[in-house]
């Protein structure tokens, strides 16, 4: 399988057309995830990727699911250079969302923000998706994980892996 590890899904459907194996990026899959709930908002950093979210959302199909897309003004790069100002923000941004929209989940969008869904998650009442988290579950679920590797000098196991990716069954890959 082939993640696309932006959350735009850049080139994701002529990747898709392309490759002999399947795709999907972020946001088709923690979308993917967030419907199983219900309606859900997408909250993200850098006011300029709306437009280009509201595009993916409609070639998506995504109908009456999205109930909207909120941006916050920093960028994805410029909250993970401040993680704490970033969890304080993001929170409030979701709390704010939830509220007004009537939604059943929150996804928190963006590379740069993987880890915040799981910091903030005490902060907000309900489900906030990490679209990190769910793009690696989707590769890793969706499709059987590669075989162990027996080539001499190439078995190294992985180390320091976060409690999220361990439980995925990655150790060992």
């Amino acid at each position: 399988a082939v993640l696309i590890g932006c959350f735009g899904d850049p080139g994701l459907f002529a990747l898709r057309e392309a490759s002999p194996v399947p795709v999907t990026g972020l946001a088709e899959a923690a979308c993917i995830e967030a419907v199983q709930y219900g309606r859900f908002v997408i909250v993200t950093g850098g006011e300029r990727w709306k437009p280009m979210l509201q595009r993916l959302a409609l070639t998506l199909g995504l109908g009456q699911a999205l109930a909207g897309i909120h941006t916050v003004a920093p960028t994805g790069a410029a909250l993970a250079a401040d993680p704490a100002g970033a969890r304080a923000l993001l929170a409030q941004a979701c709390r704010d969302v939830v509220r007004q929209m009537g939604v059943q989940a929150v996804i928190l969008g963006g590379a740069g923000l993987a880890g915040m869904a799981a910091a903030i998650q005490p902060q907000v009442s309900l489900l906030v998706i990490d679209s990190v988290v769910a793009g690696t579950t989707w590769a890793l679920r969706s499709h059987p994980a590669p075989p162990e590797r027996s080539t001499p000098g190439f078995d190294v196991a992985w180390q320091q892996l976060s409690p999220e990716l361990t439980a995925l069954g990655l150790a060992g890959h």
